[in-house]
């Protein structure tokens, strides 16, 4: 089937390279753009889709995942984000089961390796998109376009707008998808290679590209939309359609069309396949997911929730021209573009206004001539860049449904294809006309060389949290949730007084920000400052009234301030909202210590072991009460219980070693007591108790040696000096009677 048209390649000054080596080039120079990024951290969305997602533990059975989101989430939730791509999370899966547990380097090596393939893929993509689909006598599909082919690859390879996807491990979603969709195109051009029956294309291809397109989508939604641009491909390249010229006879009913060679070729034919199985696919999501939309609030997404639909259409076509700046120009790049990060656009005053009209500028004079011109080869090539630049982000595009970011750069990651497209072919034209072929060549070589300083300087700013947080500060300063997460980032770090500056600010930027006021309410209340703390976490709740964590924080507070039945009663609506809430019956078990109501307390500590059987505080709390209340063998009974079900904490074994030693059970206490050392051997108490098991035991010398040994770690550890001077007393009584 062949194609004779016209050659990007006879106007672009650039590199010829045989078919091997030039994949080779693009596979290496996409991995040094992203090689940095290897031995990265788990950083910013990692810890919900990855290290908090039981779905990649083994004790996880595996049918769960057909049934959960990608975070780990019942779809049938109505928190569920609805996002539904379990191959993905299989991948995460059979990483962290290789690996041994959640060590980053293996998800970043394969991120990098699948980029990677993804690039060396293009060539071929790229080749049947701007040189057009011919096979040899041998049925060897033939790349009528190497240089262009080329080129357009490598700008794929190193575009900086990818980092997110490669850098970022849940970017492999972005990844897989990308893979999948690509083979599912190819798949569909090996549809029309000619067989020694003679039939002009194979039904068994178009219904394996109709599978690696469902497979796509369970990568990622977007992949579905690969069976569009297949109908699209098949329609311009295949058939070799006029787009306005077919409109034409359609509006006239030109008769014509009843014996148009297109419809002999088995468009129709093939579309309806498409279709088909595109609909099928969508159905068996739908029924899966569930009926509901996903739960979006208004700071993931504000002109979704604008009242006005002249302010939701002004403001989602400036979304749109902000992803073309991005792909034309991706030097400001934030890992989240949310929280007030782009201002709505509330009146055709504001400047912003002009952004629209270069985007549809832009856009109306291509689709002019990829409808009009008279050559039909600028017509196809114009027409398949715009196709694949627009219908792979439509998911994206809150036409359909509301989506939950305003700016997301991995979602460019397919689209960017349709850009590369589009550069490729403005570099020709311009090739065409220039004199000096080689300066325009020199140029676009330094845009590449830009491209792949940039994609490392990204990358390297995702290899951890505090770099990726604090290179969003210059980008997008008015964004409540950059501040946040520098704000958490420092307060996982120790750094109080700086986090609480940014939390202060993201609640500025946010009055609304929940998260911001709990986080704030709970370092205020460790600093003591609880009246602030209160009026803060009161707010939260009052904002949010399901918000289960800020209850219980304000449940802590209100404990402190001593005000035992409010404390209470925002504990129980903390665990009304979320009833497996361990860390609540725990804090809830301590409100009731504090009141001597001790059968509530240990009913609470007990419920919170039952939730989170490795909840050591709650199983030391029972223990440490049953002991002060004299129930010794109770304390025991649960002690013994708490270490089968967390045999190496140390803590554990200090407590029920003192009430065994209480129960003068000395030789065991006595080995406990030494295993908690081993474990943590820098714990005054742990030497101080032995020491007293020693002191009753009369093992006086060794009652001697741990006494000291306590008092040189802590000076001041209460009572620990009181006894070693009795002992010591004891022993100079001893020796005087030796010496008598």
């Amino acid at each position: 089937m062949a194609q004779t048209e016209p050659n990007l390649d006879h106007d672009i000054s650039w590199f010829l390279l045989p078919s091997y080596w030039a994949k080779m080039v693009v596979a290496l120079i996409s991995f040094l753009c992203f090689a940095n990024s290897y031995d990265g951290d788990f950083v910013f969305d990692d810890s919900e889709a990855i290290i908090n997602n039981k779905d990649l533990r083994a004790e996880t059975p595996l049918g769960d995942l057909w049934y959960h989101d990608f975070w780990g989430s019942k779809l049938s939730s109505n928190t569920s984000h609805k996002s539904y791509r379990p191959l993905t999370v299989l991948t995460f899966r059979i990483n962290y089961l290789l690996a041994g547990g959640f060590y980053p380097v293996g998800f970043h090596v394969i991120n990098i390796i699948l980029h990677c393939t993804i690039s060396v893929l293009m060539i071929d993509v790229f080749s049947i998109l701007l040189g057009g689909l011919q096979f040899s006598n041998k049925g060897r599909r033939l790349n009528l376009a190497p240089k262009s082919s080329l080129l357009a690859a490598l700008l794929f390879a190193v575009h900086p707008v990818h980092t997110e996807c490669v850098a970022g491990i849940v970017g492999r979603a972005d990844l897989l998808c990308a893979l999948f969709f690509l083979l599912s195109f190819l798949g569909y051009c090996k549809a029309f290679r000619e067989n020694k029956e003679g039939h002009t294309f194979s039904i068994l291809w178009v219904l394996v590209s109709v599978i690696l397109g469902a497979i796509a989508m369970l990568c990622k939604e977007q992949g579905i939309t690969i069976l569009g641009l297949n109908a699209v491909f098949d329609a311009l390249v295949i058939n070799k359609i006029n787009l306005l010229e077919l409109i034409q006879k359609l509006l006239h009913k030109d008769k014509s069309l009843e014996n148009a060679g297109q419809l002999r070729k088995g468009l129709l034919f093939r579309i309806t396949l498409l279709m088909s199985g595109g609909a099928s696919i969508l159905y068996i999501r739908w029924r899966i997911m569930g009926t509901g939309p996903p739960a979006f609030t208004e700071v993931d997404n504000p002109a979704s929730f604008a009242d006005s639909l002249f302010v939701r259409a002004i403001n989602y076509n400036y979304y749109y021209s902000l992803n073309a700046w991005l792909l034309l120009c991706p030097w400001w790049l934030c890992f989240d573009w949310s929280m007030g990060c782009i201002p709505l656009i509330k009146s055709v005053s504001d400047w912003r206004i002009i952004a629209l009209a270069a985007l549809w500028f832009c856009l109306i004079g291509l689709i002019c001539q990829a409808l009009c011109s008279e050559d039909s080869h600028k017509r196809r090539i114009l027409t398949l860049g715009l196709g694949f630049l627009i219908i792979p982000f439509l998911p994206a595009s809150n036409l359909f449904f509301r989506v939950g970011f305003v700016i997301a750069e991995r979602v460019i990651y397919l689209p960017s294809i349709g850009y590369c497209i589009l550069f490729t072919y403005g570099f020709s034209l311009l090739s065409k006309q220039a004199k000096k072929k080689k300066i325009l060549a020199v140029a676009v070589l330094g845009i590449l060389l830009i491209n792949v300083m940039r994609c490392t300087f990204r990358s390297s700013q995702w290899r951890s949290e505090e770099q990726l947080f604090r290179s969003a500060l210059s980008v997008c300063p008015l964004n409540a949730k950059v501040h946040y997460n520098v704000g958490k980032n420092l307060a996982d770090k120790g750094n109080q007084s700086a986090a609480i500056k940014y939390y202060r600010e993201a609640v500025r930027l946010n009055p609304k920000y929940v998260h911001a006021m709990n986080n704030l309410g709970n370092m205020l209340k460790e600093r003591n400052e609880l009246h602030e703390a209160e009026e803060l976490l009161s707010l939260a709740v009052q904002i949010q009234p399901d918000f289960a964590a800020a209850w219980m924080n304000l449940g802590i507070v209100q404990n402190s301030l001593r005000r035992f039945e409010e404390a209470e009663q925002s504990y129980w609506t903390a665990i009304k909202h979320r009833k497996k809430y361990p860390d609540c019956y725990y804090n809830l078990g301590r409100l009731y210590a504090d009141l001597n109501r001790h059968i509530d307390a240990l009913n609470a500590w007990r419920n919170a072991t039952v939730l989170k059987p490795e909840h050591s505080l709650a199983w030391n709390n029972m223990i440490i009460l049953l002991d002060n209340t004299g129930n010794l063998a109770q304390a025991e009974a649960v002690g013994r219980e708490a270490l089968e079900l967390i045999p190496n904490d140390h803590s554990l074994m200090f407590s029920l070693a003192n009430v065994l030693g209480k129960s003068q059970k000395y030789k065991e206490s006595e080995a406990l007591f030494l295993k908690a050392i081993k474990a943590n051997p820098n714990a005054a108490s742990y030497h101080g108790n032995l020491a007293v098991l020693y002191h009753r035991w009369g093992n006086l010398d060794l009652a001697k040696k741990h006494y000291e040994v306590s008092l040189k770690l802590d000076p001041m550890a209460p009572g620990t000096k009181e006894n070693y001077n009795l002992l010591r007393r004891k022993l100079e009584q001893l020796q005087k009677k030796g010496g008598a």
